[in-house]
């Protein structure tokens, strides 16, 4: 799959811990490592809503599509 995820970067941008975004929206830091690390295979919505609304930004400026990327 080709999907790129940004979460390092919102949460640089929002200057948020791992450990503070994990406790905001109610999920375990490694499984939010997982996800800012591009290592998991989905996401809830209800996850995904979470995290925007934590950070303060759309969807799109977490998850990306770059072609070419399947492994």
């Amino acid at each position: 799959m080709a999907i790129i995820v940004n979460l390092d970067i919102m949460m640089a941008r929002r200057k948020i811990s791992l450990g503070e975004l994990a406790e905001r929206v109610d999920i375990t830091p490694a499984n939010l490592s997982i996800l800012k690390t591009g290592k998991a295979k989905a996401i809830r919505f209800s996850t995904l809503e979470a995290i925007c609304k934590e950070l303060d930004c759309q969807p799109g400026d977490i998850l990306e599509y770059q072609e070419g990327g399947d492994e």
